[in-house]
């Protein structure tokens, strides 16, 4: 091939070359690492509604029924079959640009599979499912591989139905009521503006209004104890019953207060997908991000469930307390997290400071324990920092604990407190330690 020709194939393969990421771009594939980690969390089990698997083999036994509820769908509408499909072709360029893979189908391919999407809002059952298969096609409904964007799944609807009858409930009322059991926060329909199925069911946790989650701090966590080790510490949880957004945690001292969230069948593939949404759409609002990370530290073990179970702020619906472990573990691994909500960083470092503090305190009355009168006192003390290693001067660390002990009993102030200004004012151990040692011994 002589070089002129080498330039004019290059050359026409850049004009055909369009930027595969756009303002209109919000249905993604999995990326690699991720789905490494879990395979079975983004994978259709029943149906695919989206361009991405329809080659699958394993999916084409659904093709028949789409067929028989895209006939029921056409029977039921004021819109004929041709119009419909002049509706799609109109729609297609930007169908494409909603995907971040280029789609490898054909104008006709592509518009067949949106016209024949499994239409499970019909109200007359053209053909009765097995009740197993409805839990099936709900879940492959939620998956980020198996969107189709709302804005065309909405204007189908509008132009067969809606323009006939007035009494007929938008598509989007229709897709509330179809995920109502997601909706925990009870969110309306007013307003709402969604690019698809995952989409509205990250919206749903979120909440109204998202502003109050929408300051960050370019920060990210780096250690928490588990909900068991935390109990041990001196935090008690408690069920948060003010709010049913999962995302409203909150700490007080020692009180950490966490709305009830259940574990049910579908739990982990919903979090995998709603995480993978926000990987590729919301690296910078990544909320349910946050909310996931916090939870993959709290439970590590059987333990830590058990904490949680026995205060009402989980519901195993799973059965054995495994299962439930096996949900949350690694669910923050390959991740990549650009900020943190500022909401969750706080929390954290409130929650870090009351466990070192209560370990501090622990200790000091560990000592304090061990601590003896002494009938003599013939060492030299060291009060500053530079001589703390000193052993000639350890025979005093002995006397200094009985002093401040009796400091402790006479005083108006607690341990705990103490050790929290020490905290604030950033004191070492031993000031803290050598305060009484500036009282004359006649007020101790």
């Amino acid at each position: 091939m002589k070089y002129k020709d080498v330039v004019n194939n290059i050359k026409g393969m850049l004009e055909r070359a369009e930027s595969p990421i756009t303002s209109h771009c919000c249905i993604y594939r999995v990326p690699f690492d991720i789905r490494l980690l879990n395979q079975d969390a983004y994978t259709l089990k029943d149906i695919f509604i989206g361009p991405f698997h329809q080659h699958n083999p394993r999916l084409q036994n659904m093709e028949r029924h789409k067929l028989i509820y895209f006939n029921k769908f056409l029977e039921l509408g004021d819109v004929n079959l041709e119009s419909l499909v002049i509706h799609v072709e109109e729609a297609e360029p930007n169908l494409r640009r909603s995907y971040a893979d280029t789609l490898d189908l054909t104008k006709e391919e592509l518009e067949k599979i949106i016209l024949f999407y499994y239409n499970e809002w019909s109200k007359a059952d053209a053909f009765p499912l097995k009740p197993w298969l409805t839990t099936n096609i709900r879940l492959d409904l939620v998956l980020i591989e198996n969107q189709l964007p709302f804005f065309v799944l909405e204007s189908l609807y509008n132009r067969a139905l809606i323009s006939g009858s007035g009494n007929i409930p938008s598509f989007l009322i229709l897709t509330f009521d179809y995920f109502a059991y997601c909706n925990s926060c009870n969110l309306d329909s007013d307003n709402i503006i969604i690019r698809h199925f995952i989409d509205l069911l990250r919206m749903f946790h979120l909440q109204q209004p998202i502003e109050r989650w929408s300051h960050s701090r370019k920060e990210s966590l780096v250690h928490l104890n588990s909900a068991s080790e935390l109990v041990e510490t001196g935090v008690k949880f408690k069920l948060n019953t003010k709010t049913k957004c999962l995302l409203d945690l909150k700490f007080s001292w020692d009180v950490f207060e966490i709305p009830q969230f259940r574990v049910e069948d579908g739990t982990k593939l919903l979090i995998h997908n709603l995480v993978a949404l926000e990987q590729c759409h919301y690296p910078y609002e990544s909320y349910i991000t946050n909310y996931v990370a916090i939870l993959d530290f709290h439970i590590n073990s059987n333990r830590d469930v058990d904490a949680l179970i026995e205060n009402d702020v989980l519901v195993n619906c799973l059965g054995d307390t495994d299962s439930v472990t096996n949900v949350y573990n690694g669910l923050w691994k390959n991740i990549t997290h650009l900020n943190f909500s500022s909401n969750y960083i706080h929390l954290c470092l409130d929650l870090n400071v009351f466990c070192s503090i209560c370990d501090v305190v622990n200790d000091i009355k560990g000592m304090l324990d061990r601590a003896q009168s002494p009938c003599c006192i013939y060492s030299v003390v060291s009060i500053g920092p530079f001589h703390h290693h000193n052993p000639r001067l350890q025979n005093m660390e002995r006397v200094k604990l009985i002093y401040f002990n009796k400091f402790l009993e006479l005083g108006e102030i607690n341990l705990e407190s103490l050790v929290s200004m020490w905290k604030r004012l950033n004191l070492t151990f031993v000031d803290l330690m050598l305060i009484p040692l500036t009282l004359p011994r006649k007020s101790l």
